[in-house]
């Protein structure tokens, strides 16, 4: 089994929309996939507890019962668990990077998301996990060209040597909407270019953490500590 933390400092990245669209992806897919809820908020719980078809399991959780979460569903046959986290709360945190294989950090291009995402590099370096960075809720590039702000953060990024997943989640409406039914965006036909994006989001991550590193992605923050 194999397991994926998002996580992100900054409250609103957006970490729960992505747990939930790479939870349904791999489920689709035809993975035995576990969401181990560890936001107080609960938000990824609520939303897969709303779907009217089948789904992925989940549990409400915290960083200091994942050990024995991952040891139970792993001998139930369960193939990844993505774990959500909770923003702020240092230790939280802290747990579910050491029981992640990869940890994926969730940010927007905002100054503070960057800033907020500096501390979380320090913490996931120091544990020494490979780390990729998730651009999320993006304005849509137009006619093939990143606004101004989308190519600073992507800069950014670089300069700090952080491995950045090539797909980029675009500001979409239906990312919100199709969680009021416990759908991912791959669900709803209305959504094609979301569901474009999460279905190469998920073929990116997959193939790092399942052992097909992916061009682009030559090495992991744990690396550079």
């Amino acid at each position: 089994m194999r397991t994926i933390a998002i996580i992100a400092r900054k409250g609103g990245s957006g970490k729960s929309t992505v747990t939930i669209n790479l939870a349904l992806a791999a489920h689709l897919r035809g993975r035995r996939v576990f969401v181990a809820d560890t936001d107080a908020q609960m938000s990824a719980s609520e939303v897969l507890r709303g779907r009217e078809a089948d789904g992925p399991q989940f549990a409400s959780t915290s960083g200091a019962k994942l050990f024995p979460l991952q040891i139970n569903v792993q001998r139930a046959g369960t193939e990844l668990m993505i774990i959500d986290t909770p923003a702020v709360i240092e230790e939280e945190l802290s747990h579910a990077i050491v029981a992640a294989d990869v940890c994926l950090l969730v940010i927007r291009p905002t100054f503070l998301d960057l800033a907020a995402a500096a501390q979380t590099v320090d913490v996931v370096r120091r544990l020494r996990k490979p780390l990729l960075v998730v651009l999320n809720q993006a304005a849509p590039a137009r006619a093939g060209i990143d606004p101004p702000l989308v190519k600073r953060t992507l800069k950014v990024l670089e300069m700090l040597r952080l491995p950045v997943v090539p797909t980029i989640l675009r500001a979409r409406a239906g990312y919100q909407s199709s969680l009021d039914t416990g759908r991912s965006v791959e669900e709803l036909e209305s959504q094609a270019e979301a569901a474009q994006e999460v279905a190469a989001l998920w073929d990116f991550v997959s193939g790092f953490v399942f052992g097909r590193p992916q061009p682009g992605v030559a090495r992991a923050v744990a690396s550079h500590a």
